[in-house]
């Protein structure tokens, strides 16, 4: 049995429809991505989850059991918030077992438990310590530790990087995947980045507009976009109409020569051009490449076979194989 169902949920605040029918499943064990601009209804999705919010419609199902009507502190779900809503007058230790002592456990399961969760974020020795003597990395870890300790079965990260900057983020980012797949909790997290969820979650769910657009795993999502939405949304991608439909193309599918691509083995697909723009990114540089059939975005390597750089307005040839578009529903 999936630990989350959703089944035709809907949310409405007067006018807006925040959450659209939604159907979901989350398997057990999984780190989950809802992921979507902003007003997209990724975070009242995730508060519906929570039991902050009550759908209009439909139902939602935690580890089997219908909620319709249940409390938050009464489901089997903690919450990390994007605030991290640390309390300053407390230590670290007393703000990890707040959530214990309101439950009355005795004092020492209390020690024992909060001790355990501290040394799984790797704070062992900061218990002591306020919120204002750590770093912005350390006070997350305190919230998540503190999410940690009352051992939910379903744990919701409102986006849980958002606060830290980017290069603290990047380290982050493989401490939640590596605790995750220690603890074998389920993870459901939202957040705006598509590099986060691309590189942390085990599937994830494009949504926009209350309604989810594509579920699958990351690579999945990426390859083979359903729809335009989708492929525009997560990476970059070249739309082109073909007939009566539409095809995604990956500007790395893509590839960029100075000579003619010789006609065997020949490409399904070449057109000439002339690179109208460059953007330098390290290895690799993104072309804006003018063709009969529009301006292409093409990622390749800063310098063609013979050794030369690409210059800007400089004549090129493009090729890609059959396979390498992926047509779209719409």
């Amino acid at each position: 049995m999936p630990i989350v169902q959703i089944e035709g949920a809907s949310k409405r605040f007067g006018p807006v429809t925040a959450v659209d029918k939604v159907d979901l499943t989350i398997e057990r064990g999984e780190l989950f991505a809802l992921l979507g601009g902003s007003g997209c209804g990724k975070t009242t999705l995730l508060r519906l989850l929570a039991g902050f919010e009550t759908p209009d419609g439909g139902r939602i199902l935690i580890d089997g059991q219908d909620m319709a009507g249940v409390p938050p502190h009464r489901r089997p779900v903690n919450m990390m918030f994007q605030s991290y809503a640390l309390f300053p007058h407390m230590s670290v230790a007393d703000n990890v077992a707040y959530g214990l002592r309101r439950e009355g456990l005795p004092k020492g399961a209390i020690a024992e438990r909060v001790a355990a969760a501290l040394a799984q974020v790797k704070l062992a020795d900061h218990g002591s310590r306020r919120p204002s003597q750590l770093s912005g990395g350390q006070r997350q870890r305190v919230a998540l530790a503190r999410a940690l300790v009352k051992r939910p079965k379903l744990l919701l990260l409102d986006e849980p990087l958002a606060a830290l900057d980017r290069k603290l983020r990047e380290g982050t980012r493989f401490e939640l995947v590596r605790l995750q797949e220690e603890l074998g909790l389920t993870f459901v997290m939202v957040t705006h980045d598509q590099e986060e969820a691309m590189s942390m979650s085990t599937r994830l769910a494009v949504m926009d507009l209350g309604r989810i657009k594509q579920v699958g795993p990351p690579h999945e999502v990426y390859e083979r976009p359903r729809s335009r939405f989708v492929a525009d949304f997560i990476g970059i991608a070249n739309i082109l109409p073909d007939g009566n439909r539409w095809l995604a193309l990956r500007p790395e599918k893509i590839a960029l020569g100075v000579a003619e691509p010789p006609s065997a083995p020949l490409p399904a697909h070449r057109i000439a051009g002339e690179i109208v723009d460059i953007a330098y990114e390290g290895d690799r540089s993104l072309y804006r490449v003018a063709t009969e059939r529009g301006v292409l975005l093409v990622s390749a390597a800063n310098v063609a076979r013979d050794g030369r750089s690409f210059q800007r307005n400089q004549r090129v040839w493009l090729a890609w194989a059959a396979d390498a578009a992926q047509v779209l529903d719409e």
